[in-house]
């Protein structure tokens, strides 16, 4: 599970830098731009969520140990 964890962290970590260098930043409202602003935010989402899972299986194990 942490492998994964691992992967799907590179690769939203990968989406995001990506999605940054697609804006425009003359009009990141408009067009192609806003579709790369959506997915910005998926992808901190996307990391923020994979974090927060990875840090609740170590408190699992924590617990379990006990």
């Amino acid at each position: 599970m942490k492998n994964w964890i691992v992967i799907f962290l590179l690769l939203a970590a990968a989406t995001l830098g990506f999605n940054l260098f697609q804006i425009r930043w003359a009009a990141p409202f408009e067009g192609q731009s806003l579709v790369a602003c959506i997915g910005v935010l998926a992808s901190a989402c996307a990391i923020l969520l994979l974090l927060v899972l990875s840090q609740s299986l170590k408190v699992a194990k924590r617990l379990k140990e006990k």
